[in-house]
């Protein structure tokens, strides 16, 4: 992999972002890479919530675990050249690069795999929304690691 790091970026860091640093976390681990470091933030974190209970149940059911997981705010010391930054939508990418001067590698996770769209948080939905959401994130993170092997 070219990147030392990976980071996942939402709006408040309790559900897509900590999905897809979780399912990132097992699938390089199983592959054998213990080096490259893989973490989650959102733009708007007031405190370190837990992450959202369907999300956390959801991702319980497939094997991984989020209880331990508080939301953390992004700060413009996590950016680098080394540093991939994936993030769940246009307006977050946007968000990013308004407000860290520093910010490179900064891509939507279906921009960096070759797809258009953003990823929609399901907040207020039932647990099938929430489900959908997990898969299709598994999903694009299996075309990020395909990506990065290369």
């Amino acid at each position: 992999m070219t990147y030392g790091k990976i980071i996942f970026v939402s709006e408040e860091n309790i559900f897509t972002s900590p999905v897809a640093e979780t399912i990132m976390k097992k699938k390089l681990l199983e592959s054998g890479d213990s080096e490259t470091k893989v973490s989650s933030c959102g733009m708007v974190v007031l405190f370190p919530e837990p992450a959202n209970p369907k999300g956390v149940a959801i991702a319980k059911s497939r094997g991984i675990s989020m209880e331990e997981h508080r939301a953390k705010a992004a700060n413009g010391g996590m950016f680098g050249t080394d540093v991939l930054v994936l993030v769940m939508s246009e307006r977050i990418k946007a968000a990013v690069y308004e407000k860290y001067k520093n910010a490179v590698n900064i891509y939507t996770i279906k921009e960096f795999v070759g797809l258009d769209g953003d990823i929609e948080t399901p907040y207020g939905k039932g647990m099938k929304e929430y489900g959908e959401v997990y898969t299709q994130l598994e999903e694009l993170v299996d075309m990020v690691i395909k990506k990065l092997s290369k």
